[in-house]
C-alpha cells in the first residue's frame, strides 16, 4: 500500500501532543489537549484498517495474526518493564497484583489496584484495550461480503453506545466498551471508503476543515472545556477529512523527520512515560526551570521512542515484512 503521507504526519502529531500532555502533567503545567491525540489515532486506526482489508484483502485470521505480532511483543516488554520496576520499588504508588497484571497483558479492561481507575500496568495501555476490541470486530466482519461489512460494525457500535447511555454498568468491561469512543473507528472507515471512492472534499473546504479543528482543539484547551468524545471526537474526524483532501490534490509530500516520527508513533506512545518521568524527577532534584524540565522531558520521552523503534519495533516489522504505511495507533 502507497504510503499516505498525511496520515503519517497526524501520526507523528497526536503521538507528540500525547508526548506534550504527559510531559506537561509531570512539571506543573496544563496540556491537557494534548490526550486529543487518541482520538486522532482512532479515526486513523479505522481509516487504515478499512483501507488496507480493501486494498489487499486478508482471512480474519491472518488479520488478527498481523495485528497480535504488530502490537503485543512491545507492548508486553513495557508492561514487564513496569512490573519488574514495582516490584523493585521504583514506582512506589503503584500496587501489583497477579490478576491486575494478567488482565493488562490479555486486553482485558480492569481496575487498577494502585488508584481504581481502569487502567492496564502500563496507562497509556487503556488505549490498546480499545484498539484489540476494534480488530476483534473488525476481524470478525472480514468473515461477511464487503458490502455488509461497514453496517454490521456500525450497528454494533451503536447498539454498544446505546446500552451504555441507558444501562448503569459497573464492570470495568463494559464501561470500557461501550464509550462513545468506539464511534471514532466507525468515523475512520467510513472516511476510508470516502478516501477509496474519490469522494473526500475538495482543496477548499479541506484546508477549513483543518483550521477548524486546530481552532475547535485550541479553544477546547484554553477554556479548559471538558475533554471527551463528544468535544474532541469530531474535530480529530474534521482534522483527518481535511489532511487526506489536502493529500487527494498532492500538496503533501514525503519529509524525513516527519516520516521516521510517524513510523515510531507506536514505540514513542508506548515507551515515552517512562522517560518522561525520569527526565522529570532528574529535574526537579537539580531545580531546573519548569519550562526547561518540560522541554527536555518531551525531547527524552521522543527520543526514547524512537529508539525503541530503531532496535525493536522496526526490526520486527521487517521480519514479518509489514509495511509502515499500514499502521495506526498501534502499527
Amino acid at each position: 500500500m502507497k504510503t499516505i503521507y498525511g496520515i503519517q504526519y497526524l501520526r507523528a502529531a497526536a503521538a507528540l501532543a500525547v508526548v506534550i500532555f504527559h510531559a506537561a502533567e509531570k512539571t506543573g503545567h496544563y496540556f491537557a489537549i494534548g490526550a486529543a491525540g487518541v482520538d486522532v489515532f482512532f479515526v486513523i486506526s479505522g481509516f487504515i484498517m478499512w483501507v488496507i482489508s480493501d486494498r489487499r484483502p486478508v482471512t480474519p485470521v491472518r488479520f488478527m495474526v498481523d495485528r497480535i505480532r504488530r502490537i503485543v511483543p512491545i507492548y508486553w516488554l513495557a508492561i514487564m518493564v513496569m512490573v519488574a520496576g514495582g516490584i523493585a520499588g521504583l514506582f512506589p504508588n503503584m500496587v501489583l497484583s497477579v490478576k491486575h497484571a494478567l488482565a493488562s497483558l490479555f486486553f482485558i479492561p480492569m481496575r487498577s489496584p494502585s488508584n481504581g481507575e481502569i487502567w492496564p500496568v502500563l496507562v497509556q495501555g487503556w488505549t490498546l484495550n480499545f484498539e484489540m476490541l476494534f480488530y476483534a470486530v473488525f476481524a470478525l466482519s472480514l468473515f461477511l461480503p464487503r458490502n455488509w461489512r461497514l453496517p454490521a460494525i456500525a450497528g454494533l457500535f451503536l447498539l454498544l453506545v446505546l446500552a451504555g447511555s441507558v444501562i448503569s454498568f459497573d464492570n470495568a468491561l463494559m464501561l470500557t466498551y461501550t464509550r462513545p469512543a468506539i464511534l471514532e473507528f466507525v468515523a475512520g472507515m467510513v472516511i476510508g471508503e470516502l478516501w477509496l471512492k474519490g469522494r473526500v472534499p475538495s482543496l477548499a473546504p479541506g484546508v477549513a476543515l483543518i483550521v477548524c479543528s486546530f481552532g475547535g482543539f485550541a479553544l477546547v484547551g484554553l477554556l479548559r472545556l471538558p475533554l471527551d468524545e463528544f468535544t474532541t471526537g469530531p474535530l480529530a474526524v474534521m482534522l483527518v477529512v481535511g489532511v487526506l483532501s489536502v493529500e487527494a490534490r498532492g500538496y503533501i509530500r514525503s519529509l524525513q523527520v516527519p516520516n521516521l516520527l510517524g513510523n515510531a508513533s507506536y514505540s514513542i506512545y508506548i515507551w515515552h512515560t517512562f522517560a518522561i518521568s525520569v527526565a522529570a524527577r532528574a529535574a526537579s532534584m537539580v531545580g531546573v526551570d519548569a519550562w526547561i524540565a518540560m522541554v527536555a522531558s518531551v525531547l527524552c520521552g521522543t527520543m526514547i521512542g524512537i529508539a525503541g523503534y530503531a532496535m525493536l519495533e522496526r526490526p520486527l516489522l521487517y521480519r514479518k515484512r509489514m509495511q509502515p504505511a499500514a499502521q495506526s495507533l498501534a502499527g
